[in-house]
């Protein structure tokens, strides 16, 4: 990448909290609890580590670079299950590519979305907060990036249809999170129509991100998948799912795209030439954990309990709403960055300003008057620091 794409990235969010906090010790006599990542810890399936043993032994072989077709069928049985899809919908051989880790798999398909000679540049549609891969995938492929407020005003999910014609004329791809990080906002099916409908009349791809989508207070969030059933068709559309959060599996890398299967082509033509690939023994892990509903459910159940604890600490503060999906809380403070800087000064809790997790457009960052708290930490951990929080601002 060139530097000047680089110049348009800045630093991620995590290079500006180590900067931020660089020259400030932790509260002394207080144990440091790390926020700053949406790392969950609850801890592996423990069936994982016996499924990865028993395929040891194919370590000594290439992985294909789709994975295996076991793993695309237990990816293509979940997403029936899930969604309610009729069966044989699906193609597992032509609608799903798992991917060593959604970022990734993301990053890559950016590349065969954004056309390399449009003139004017394509343009690419972002939610602003937004994980900060977005943003690294577009910019990398060429795309000038476009930032959608994605605050309480809009429900906390972007308005793309509302941004002018000629801007949606020279879309080439559209990116939403549902559930959202940070904000846990669901997108409804009314919602997902009108995107899918809205990328298939301006011809964008539109990259659903639904890597929370089994992290949910009551309802399922509907998926992008599950509305497109009702024509049959999946043009356009891609959507990506992992292991990371619904089996608190983060170090496996394992994940999926599934959709377009033109679309899906072309990037499984970019990806032989250099895109990671899932070892063996962890396709067959990854398969595992796809056709197990058992543990997810434990898992899920763990947030709520961390939530009502949130509730508890918190409700009635700093803005606390408790959120339809995903693990984050997005805190209301007077300022952001000033709020990270004190709570790791007086309370040695790390976690990060609204504002790194957001652009300013027309001098406003939707972030900058909050903060991230992620539920990720065993129930102790997890209150102590929501005691700190609280106590400290």
């Amino acid at each position: 990448m060139s530097t000047d794409r680089l110049d348009t990235l800045g630093d991620g969010p995590f290079r500006k909290l180590a900067r931020l906090l660089e020259s400030t010790a932790p509260a002394a006599g207080l144990p440091p609890i790390d926020l700053s990542i949406g790392e969950p810890q609850w801890g592996c399936p423990a069936f994982v580590g016996d499924v990865i043993d028993a395929h040891r032994h194919l370590y000594g072989k290439y992985p294909p670079p789709r994975g295996t077709r076991d793993h695309r069928r237990a990816v293509t049985a979940w997403l029936n299950r899930r969604y309610g899809l009729r069966p044989g919908w699906l193609d597992p051989d032509r609608h799903v590519v798992p991917v060593s880790g959604t970022k990734e798999g993301m990053f890559t398909l950016a590349q065969v979305a954004v056309p390399r000679s449009a003139d004017p540049a394509p343009a690419a549609l972002l939610p602003n907060p937004y994980y900060h891969a977005y943003a690294g995938a577009v910019v990398s492929a060429g795309a000038e990036p476009v930032f959608v407020p994605a605050t309480r005003d809009t429900g906390f999910l972007p308005d793309f249809a509302a941004l002018g014609q000629d801007l949606l004329g020279r879309a080439a791809l559209c990116i939403v999170c549902s559930p959202a990080n940070p904000q846990g906002a669901v997108a409804d099916a009314e919602y997902l129509r009108r995107l899918v409908a809205l990328a298939r009349e301006h011809d964008f791809v539109l990259l659903v991100d639904e890597c929370y989508a089994e992290i949910y207070a009551e309802r399922p969030p509907t998926g992008a998948l599950e509305v497109c059933a009702a024509d049959g068709a999946l043009d356009n559309v891609v959507v990506f799912h992992s292991l990371s959060k619904r089996s608190s599996a983060p170090g496996l890398r394992a994940g999926f795209a599934a959709g377009d299967p033109g679309l899906l082509d072309d990037y499984m033509r970019l990806r032989t030439y250099g895109a990671a690939v899932i070892p063996l023994p962890m396709d067959a892990a990854a398969a595992a954990l796809w056709r197990d509903e058992a543990h997810v459910k434990e898992i899920r159940a763990g947030y709520r309990g961390l939530f009502d604890a949130a509730e508890t600490i918190v409700g009635g503060r700093l803005g606390f709403y408790r959120p339809a999906g995903g693990f984050f809380l997005w805190l209301e403070v007077d300022d952001g960055v000033s709020a990270a800087a004190a709570l790791w000064r007086d309370a040695a809790v790390k976690l990060l300003p609204g504002e790194y997790l957001a652009r300013e457009v027309d001098g406003d960052n939707p972030g900058a008057n909050r903060i991230r708290v992620p539920l990720v930490h065993e129930p102790k951990t997890t209150a102590e620091a929501l005691e700190r929080i609280v106590d400290t601002l």
